[in-house]
Parts: structure tokens; sequence; C-alpha cells
């Protein structure tokens, strides 16, 4: 199968090509090249690719494609606030671009990077993928307007399938600090302090950077009557933890640490536990292998290997929103996030 990536080069794209390449696909990729640089050790794999803005796909770009697993997009909340305009444009409008493309082109699978977000302020219940939406971001109400328009989509020949994705942590080429375990263990590596920047209370679904490239492996692969049309929520059930949980456990993990609250940590309205039966039910080849414990033991040993300071955790090459900053304050990069320079676009 021949199948294009979209965001490849980002934090969970890195991982999947050469996942897809081992069970035998054909990949290519298609990236802005936003993120270009940003590496924590080596390089991601090389992979034949064009560089594109998702908003500019055009049937013509995908000819021999049969499927596309899709991750390109605004890719938190606080990178989603900085322009909510933008976040639309490329997370809603974007991608139902690229989808329509897709199907133009005879695209028989699309796999789209769906979040847990939409679930947004919902509480301790356990949700499985039939609970209500109810986002408090951008972000999060732009991935609910994307999985409605994807399924309008749908029909004989066009499959859309809907991985709502729990909070990503571990390691990638591609690393991202800005994800709470990422993060946590981060600064306790780098100053000792393990720095909540909440009260530690909000419930979040964690699930390790790898695990969700396996997932989007499985919903690539698996029968079309097994994916046509479904959702599913990514990680394992037993992997919801309160922020605060996470922080002791970092605090456990990495000797010498404690947790610090940050000034004016409160309360987070963004708070959601999941179920992830479904996904063990349906796409068994998609069962998480890893925990929230080995993955800080792992990052802890790749901080230490590559002497992360605090000052690299906290600057542009880690932290999604502070990239974009950079880029549009050397004026490479405009306030609709498109390139001003022909090296960037081809980075």
């Amino acid at each position: 199968m021949r199948v294009l990536v979209t965001g490849h080069d980002g934090y969970v794209g890195c991982l999947l090509v050469p996942l897809l390449r081992r069970a035998g696909h054909d990949v290519a990729g298609l990236d802005s090249g936003l993120y270009a640089g940003c590496a924590l050790g080596r390089e991601p794999e090389p992979v034949p690719a064009v560089a594109r803005d998702i908003r500019d796909v055009q049937p013509g770009d995908l000819g021999g494609i049969d499927a596309v697993a899709h991750l390109a997009g605004i890719s938190n909340d606080p990178l989603g606030d900085l322009n909510p305009d933008i976040t639309y444009d490329v997370n809603h409008a974007g991608t139902v671009q690229l989808a329509r493309a897709a199907k133009a082109a005879g695209v028989a699978r699309f796999v789209f990077s769906s979040s847990c977000s939409n679930y947004g302020a919902a509480g301790e219940e356990l949700l499985d993928e039939s609970a209500a939406f109810n986002p408090v971001t951008a972000y999060g109400h732009s991935k609910v307007l994307a999985e409605q328009d994807l399924a309008e989509l749908a029909d004989n020949r066009f499959s859309p399938v809907f991985l709502r994705s729990g909070t990503a942590y571990g390691l990638s080429p591609r690393l991202r600090g800005d994800l709470v375990v990422n993060n946590l263990t981060g600064y306790a590596v780098a100053t000792g302090e393990v720095l909540l920047k909440s009260d530690g209370s909000p419930w979040r679904p964690l699930v390790h950077v790898e695990d969700m490239a396996r997932a989007f492996v499985a919903a690539l692969e698996a029968p079309r009557d097994a994916v046509h049309g479904e959702a599913f929520n990514v990680g394992a059930t037993e992997e919801n933890y309160r922020v605060r949980q996470v922080g002791e456990l970092v605090e456990r993990l990495i000797p010498g640490s404690r947790i610090v609250f940050g000034e004016g940590a409160g309360p987070d309205v963004r708070t959601y536990r999941v179920s992830c039966e479904k996904l063990a039910e349906r796409l068994p080849a998609a069962k998480p292998q890893h925990t929230v414990p080995g993955g800080i033991v792992e990052l802890r040993q790749a901080y230490l290997e590559h002497g992360l300071s605090r000052e690299a955790l906290e600057g542009p090459r880690f932290q999604r929103i502070r990239r974009v900053r950079e880029l549009q304050d050397e004026g490479r990069l405009d306030e609709r996030l498109r390139w001003q320079d022909l090296v960037g676009a081809g980075a």
C-alpha cells in the first residue's frame, strides 16, 4: 500500500514513517517544514516528500496514493490559542480540503489524527467514543468540526477513520517539550524541580508517541468494515492520570527531584478520562506497549545523554509556540503561518 503521511516530519510522523516501512508499505511525506532542525539527537529518517501546506493540497498531489495518515496541523491548545482563526483554517478547513482532494484522487482510506481534547471539560466520568463533545479550546473545537465534516464525505469509495489520541508523551527525534510528561520530566532533570503549572487535579489520558504511531498502522491495515467511519480513543484505559499523579511519578523516578507549583498554578477546566476498550477490541494490533513510568525513565536517560538544560527545554527547539513566534519574529513566517521565504518552505 502506498501511504501519504502528512506531518511526516513531526513528533508522531517521524516515528510512523519507519513503522510503515517495516510493515512493507511505500511511504511518501507531506509537510510544511515548520519544525525542521528541531531535533533531540539524530534527525528523523528521510522520506520522499513534498513541502506543502495542507491548505494548498490538490488532487494532483495525491496521484497513486492508496491511503492518507493525516497528522499535520496546529498541534496543541497554546499554539491554537495564539490565533484561533488560523487554528480553524488549518485544522478544520485544511483537513477538509485535504480529504476532498484525497477523495477526488481515488484515495480509499483517510485516517485522521483527532484528539481526546474533543471531550474538553468532562469531569470524572470514564468516556467512550459515544460521549458528547465539550471542547473548551480552539484546538479541540477545530478537531470536532473536522470529524463532523469528514464523516459527511464517507461513502463506499472513501473511508475516514478518527483516531482520538490521548495526550502524547515519550521520546521522538522531533521531541516536544510542551507535553505534560515530557515537560515535567524535563524540568526534573534540568532543574531538580517537577514544575506543576496547574493545581494538578485535571485528568489526562496519556499515550506514548510510538503507540500513537502503531495505532495509525493498525487503522490503515484493518479490514474496512472494522474501521469505516469509526472513532477510537487511542491509549489504554488504565493510563488515565491526574497531572499531580504524573508529577509524583516523576518525583519518584528522578532522584533528587521535588514537586513545586508554578506561580498562579490553579485549576484547569480541561479534564477528561477515557475508555480505550473499543480500540483494544477492534484493533488488537494497536494495543499500547508503553506505560507512563517507563516513558519517564526513557526520557530521563535521553535528557541526561543530551545534556538537556532548562533554556533548551523552554526554547523554540522543543516548544511549538515559541518556534512559531521565533519564525514570525524573523519575518520568515506570516500571521497565517505561511512561509515568506523559499528556504523555510523547503527546509
